[in-house]
């Protein structure tokens, strides 16, 4: 599929959601309607940027229903946290869910010493300290090491979260989404 053909994807594909005629949800218009004077997300889910795993699409929920962040790897960098302190600051949102997955690209090439350019690099450094705690060659172990680390990053990075936490019931949890199954495992 070239540019042009890409392109016009997108635009008849917002052209159904516009006239509410998406094909996976029949109500897009319904829904949108009353989200216009604001959002109130019952989670906030931070995961990895890859295509294969829409936090919207896999827990099969209406708009506004889900503050998703999304970054390869699912890390907690500056921006990551900025934007799930916004939803538990500003939109008292109460759940966060961070969510690595099957055959994650980005942790599976922080297993590698492989130099990928200044940014790449940056980002694999951020998910290198749950590779080595992990201590395995094991691509989903690594995921849900670095899960668990993420959660700690977003707790130790932010006086906003850590406190919304230990004083505002605020919950993080972590998940596994299994790519051929569909199935999102919940970690302890």
């Amino acid at each position: 599929m070239n540019t042009t053909d890409i392109l016009n994807k997108l635009k008849e594909g917002n052209q159904r959601f516009v006239s509410g005629a998406g094909e996976n949800n029949k109500n897009q218009k319904e829904q949108r309607e009353p989200l216009v004077s604001g959002q109130s997300p019952y989670a906030i889910v931070l995961s990895c940027a890859d295509s294969r795993l829409p936090p919207e699409t896999i827990f099969d929920s209406n708009l506004g229903e889900l503050f998703v962040v999304r970054v390869a790897g699912n890390i907690a960098n500056t921006d990551s946290i900025a934007s799930i302190e916004y939803a538990v600051a500003h939109l008292k949102t109460k759940f966060i869910l961070v969510l690595g997955h099957q055959s994650c690209g980005a942790v599976t090439a922080a297993l590698g010493n492989d130099d990928m350019g200044y940014n790449l690099n940056h980002l694999l450094a951020q998910i290198k300290p749950a590779v080595v705690k992990a201590n395995t060659d094991d691509i989903a172990e690594n995921v849900k090491a670095n899960c668990s680390h993420t959660v700690d990053e977003l707790v130790d990075r932010s006086s906003i979260i850590s406190n919304a936490v230990n004083s505002e019931g605020v919950t993080i949890a972590k998940a596994y989404y299994n790519l051929d199954s569909g199935q999102v495992d919940f970690l302890d």
